[in-house]
């Protein structure tokens, strides 16, 4: 994580908290106590407090349409045509879940969009499943933070959350439980949430598509462009990565080409030959 001068009095104001909280007089204090056997436990903590964990469902609704109509439907035809019948998507710093489960709320309604105009000559089992055999959606969700990962896993959500949800969506994918609302079986079981560190190399691979939407905020230049090479061998040839509304990759990486559409935008994996 990288900390401009900008940023240096939220990282201040950080460590005091966990400093005030292991009851510490230093930083020198606090740095070795992160340094000993015992300070993993306290790092995870203080990596908990540095990430800003702003997530919602539906979030930046220009490029899930761009995801959802343009990307999917051309994923759809080009997989089906190979009878390739498998969707593998990594939502990388998932937070606590909103982004992953809206991918697979939009992924499943697009397999059944695309079925009903595409019969497959297999008979539906009854009851009907969420996705239509022989398709497999596999949807990793990572973050480095436990606590947002914990609470992803769980997939029950105040109503202040559930804004941007229609009552269509929530009435298929939601069980109401009190006044909270809980991700319903069959949309949890596409997802797999997972502990990841974007600064190692081993990361997820044979992706279709990656999100990974305001995360490189966190790096600096340097760090930003070996994530985003990282990033182009964790995705399939012609994969798509989605990243935040306010960044870019130019500047970071030649590999990839703009998709841009409605306000909404995408970088395909180009693919390089010789």
């Amino acid at each position: 994580m990288y900390f401009d001068e900008r940023r240096t009095h939220f990282l201040e104001d950080r460590l005091q908290r966990r400093l005030k909280e292991c009851r510490l007089d230093s930083f020198y204090s606090y740095y070795r106590l992160l340094l000993s056997d015992q300070g993993k436990g306290e790092l995870s903590h203080l990596v908990e407090d540095l990430t800003v964990n702003e997530t919602s469902f539906f979030r930046h609704k220009a490029q899930l349409d761009l995801f959802q109509k343009t990307v999917l439907e051309e994923m759809f035809k080009h997989k089906s045509s190979r009878r390739e019948y498998s969707i593998r998507v990594w939502s990388a710093g998932c937070s606590t879940g909103q982004e992953a489960y809206t991918l697979a709320m939009l992924i499943t309604d697009a397999l059944a969009y695309y079925y009903l105009r595409n019969p497959l000559p297999f008979e539906m089992p009854t009851p009907k499943p969420l996705i239509p055999p022989p398709w497999k959606v596999e949807i990793l969700a990572s973050d480095i933070n436990y606590s947002v990962l914990r609470s992803a896993q769980e997939g029950v959500y105040p109503e202040s959350h559930m804004e941007p949800v229609d009552y269509a969506y929530r009435l298929r994918y939601f069980d109401k439980v009190g006044d909270r609302y809980a991700v319903k079986r069959g949309l949890k079981d596409l997802v797999h949430f997972d502990f990841h560190n974007l600064k190692t190399e081993f990361l997820p691979q044979r992706n279709d598509v990656i999100f990974c939407r305001n995360v490189m905020i966190y790096f600096d230049e340097a760090e930003q462009k070996r994530l985003v090479e990282k990033l182009y061998r964790c995705l399939n040839p012609e994969g798509y990565l989605f990243i935040g509304h306010a960044e870019s990759l130019f500047g970071l990486s030649d590999k990839y080409k703009m998709v841009h559409q409605n306000n909404g935008t995408a970088y395909q994996r180009i693919e390089v030959t010789g």
